[in-house]
């Protein structure tokens, strides 16, 4: 599985004529997908959400990549997102590749990744409510070693 550069790495080539990433010219790619990326100026940068094609599994996260990848392997998407599609696989369903960062981070979504790459027995995990049970965790111990009221005090203009 590929996610952004990962992505573009798995295609057949990766072309920089502008010399965005180093030197300017083409660099062959391992060619598990059938595409190739042509790396542009100006990136990516965008939230997403959408669904998993014929499903219920919602896709959230963002993209950020300074290519554009085009090619047979772009023909059916496995992802729709609100303005474009993405994700990819190969015919054998053994490569997988999304422009999506945070695409292990709902629950749903992990799920159908973890089958796609053979688990049938695995404990559900839900990476938000870990994320804020750390950060409530993080904050407890700031405030044990600086309580809430120095902070406070710091914080108000002289």
């Amino acid at each position: 599985m590929g996610i952004c550069g990962g992505l573009q790495m798995l295609g057949n080539a990766i072309h920089d004529p502008n010399g965005i990433e180093g030197e300017a010219g083409s660099s062959t790619g391992l060619g598990l997908l059938d595409f190739e990326t042509t790396l542009q100026p100006e990136k990516a940068l965008l939230n997403v959400t959408g669904k998993v094609k014929n499903s219920d599994i919602s896709i959230q996260g963002y993209e950020i990549h300074a290519g554009n990848s085009e090619g047979p392997a772009f023909k059916h998407c496995l992802f729709q997102l609100e303005n474009h599609e993405d994700g990819i696989m190969n015919d054998e369903q053994t490569v997988l590749a999304s422009y999506i960062h945070g695409i292990f981070d709902e629950p749903d979504m992990l799920a159908y990744l973890l089958t796609w790459a053979g688990l049938s027995n695995f404990e559900s995990f839900d990476y938000h409510k870990h994320q804020m049970a750390e950060l409530d965790r993080l904050a407890d111990e700031v405030e044990k070693a600086i309580p809430l009221s120095s902070l406070m005090q710091l914080l108000r203009p002289q």
